[in-house]
This record gives structure tokens, sequence and C-alpha cells, in this order.
């Protein structure tokens, strides 16, 4: 600029003060006006149902009959009952057994859908019709194929030499849990294969090409490279899976009903023939609030271990 040339000073112009903007453009107001949508839709649809139930958890409800409170009665009658103990030991033993063999396989479809060869697409696509039928067809399309006389699994293992009389896979007590689980795999493992196949195409392939170099065998990449690279996605599939499966209803009652005997009674399945069967609403409110707490310090004990992380 010349010497004695006016000089000319420009001032940005002043954003108002936080206190001094619209009510609606603040950021506090803002993110609340966005997310209240979203709250009364839980309120309605979650919290109002939730609170519905612990409340006649507390009564003597039956249908037809109006409630009155009884307090702890209900829970006291159910925990006194062998049925409910069993009831949780066979929905521990159903989760535990589904869960572990729904990882085992699914991070075998991961890793073989991750390499790269001839109809992998075509694959992809054909490991995941289980878990695209509809829950009610496929249940029903394994009862038909588990059937002791009209089954397609007993005709081949007839016709192979195998069994001389067919099994009676559901309706025997010692083989009707293992063979529901075995129908709930079956159906369910695709989706741990797709969460695992996700973060896998997330891990850079230098890690693996640097091992490689250093004389890795493809067991020690898979524990110290593809294991940690999958951390976060293995601890979100084994909360939603261990939930979604804990609670799980349609596979028991569809093929079982939860017999033959109670041997593959869960809770979900005795709350149902508590409060639809027998129409002792209260009774059967009482046995998912007594499985609330559990749950609820699972989610908490496996989101802090993901919190920790970050």
């Amino acid at each position: 600029m010349a010497a004695g040339s006016p000089s000319v000073s420009v001032q940005a112009p002043t954003q108002p003060a936080a206190g001094r903007r619209p009510l609606f453009q603040r950021e506090p107001v803002l993110g609340w006006l966005l997310l209240s949508p979203v709250l009364l839709v839980m309120l309605v649809l979650v919290v109002w149902p939730m609170l519905t139930a612990i409340w006649i958890a507390f009564t003597d409800k039956s249908i037809g009959r109006d409630a009155t409170f009884v307090g702890l009665a209900n829970f006291t009658q159910v925990v006194s009952s062998p049925r409910f103990l069993r009831a949780i030991q066979q929905s521990l033993v159903f989760t535990v057994v589904a869960i572990v063999l729904k990882f085992a396989l699914g991070m075998a479809m991961a890793l073989v859908l991750n390499r790269a060869f001839f109809g992998r697409n075509v694959l992809r696509a054909y490991f995941l019709v289980p878990w695209i039928l509809p829950g009610f067809v496929a249940y029903m399309m394994w009862r038909w194929f588990l059937d002791p006389l009209q089954g397609v699994l007993n005709y081949a293992l007839t016709d192979l030499g195998l069994i001389s009389f067919p099994l009676e896979f559901l309706s025997s007590p010692k083989m009707a849990l293992p063979s529901v689980i075995v129908a709930h795999v079956w159906r369910s493992f695709p989706f741990f294969g797709v969460a695992f196949l996700a973060g896998l195409q997330n891990i850079p392939s230098e890690q693996y090409e640097a091992a490689a170099v250093d004389g890795a065998n493809g067991w020690q990449k898979f524990l110290y490279i593809t294991i940690p690279g999958l951390r976060h996605v293995i601890l979100v599939v084994l909360m939603l899976a261990t939930i979604w499966t804990f609670n799980a209803f349609e596979p028991i009652y569809l093929l079982t009903g939860g017999g033959p005997a109670d041997a593959t009674m869960v809770y979900t399945v005795l709350a149902y023939e508590m409060g639809i069967v027998n129409m002792r609403l209260g009774e059967a409110s009482a046995v998912p609030v007594l499985i609330l707490p559990i749950l609820g310090l699972f989610i908490v004990a496996l989101s802090g271990v993901m919190s920790r992380d970050e």
C-alpha cells in the first residue's frame, strides 16, 4: 500500500452470542428437537409396554379379570417352580451352544468368502438364503426334514444303512434340544458371517504381507491380526446375537412347543404358556421381569468392554 493512502479495515461479521440466537438454532435445543420423534416412539412402543408388564407382574391379573396388587407373590411362585429353573437352565444351554456354533461357522464362512475365487459372489448370495427365509418357513421346513415318518433325513440315513429304524429327532427328550439348536444355528449363522466379512475387508492387506515376510503361518496371522482387527465387530455381534438367542421363541415353539416333557422348554415358551395358554398374565409377566436384570448386566458389561477400547 502506498504511503499516505487511507487505510480501510474490514471487520468480519460477528457471530451472535449463543444466548442471543433463536431458540431453534442452539445446538442443544436442536439436538433434542431432532431426537424427539425417536424418543416419542420409544416411549410409546418400548417404555410404556415394559412398565405395564412390570406392573402386571405385581398383580394377579388374568385374562378377563381385573388386576389386584399381590406384591412379590408371583415372583415367589415362579422362582419356586422347578419348571422355571429348568427353563432358565435350558435357555442358557441353548444360548451358549448356539452362539459358539454360530461364531465358528460364521468365521469360517467369512474367511472363505474373503478370498478371491471364481463364483464367490454366487456363493455369498447362497450362504444368505437361510437368513433371508422367513422364520416360520425355515422352521416348518426343518420340522418336515426331521419328521420320523416323512422326513428326508430319516430316509437318507436308512438308505445309507446307518440306521435300521427312524430316529425321533423332535420327539425324543435326548435329541429334541440338539435338533432345535442345529435348526436355529443353520438359520442364524449367516448374520455372523456377513458381519465378520465386512470387518475382514477393513483390515489392511499390508499387515498380512508384513507378517508373511516375518515368517508367520496362517494360524498366527489369524490369532494376531484377524482377531484383533475384528474385536469391535465380534463384541457387537456377540451382544446382539446373545440377546436374540436368549429371547428366541420361534424355533422352539414351532419345532417342539417346549416338549417333549419340557425337554426344550425355555423361559420365553414358559412365559407364553403361562400367559396365553393358562391366562395367568401376572405370573407370565414375572418371568421376563426376573430375566431383565440378567440381560441388563450382560449389556452393561459388554458396553464397558467396548468403551474401554475406544
